[in-house]
């Protein structure tokens, strides 16, 4: 029997983005379905209309798109972009400037 080590070419990441209409009370209730059905699948919140889902291998990742396939409302666009976790690592994320709590400096002894 072969054995299939996992690495960071078969380690896979979902990322589901999304525009869904929500002018109406159904499109809004269609919307919040949508997101507690990624939710339930295993995917979390990355930005508000971002979800990110980790899967153990290509396979898994096909179920889980499959899944999301099936929940998307009528009217809407979602998009899936599949990448592996060697290509995952090499993300960068900036943040913009966040506001440090004003603490008092120490006292910077010398002795001469």
């Amino acid at each position: 029997m072969s054995e299939v080590r996992l690495n960071a070419y078969h380690i896979m990441w979902l990322i589901a983005m999304f525009d869904l209409p929500t002018m109406t009370k159904k499109e809004r209730k269609d919307a919040a379905l949508f997101r507690k059905n990624l939710e339930q699948d295993g995917f979390v919140m990355f930005q508000f209309s971002v979800y990110m889902r980790f899967c153990a291998s290509l396979e898994s990742a096909e179920v889980h798109l499959e899944r999301v396939r099936l929940s998307v409302p009528d009217h809407g666009k979602v998009s899936i972009l599949t990448i592996t976790d060697r290509q995952y690592g090499n993300i960068v994320n900036i943040w913009g400037a966040i506001e440090k709590k004003k603490t008092p400096q120490p006292i910077q002894l010398e002795f001469f």
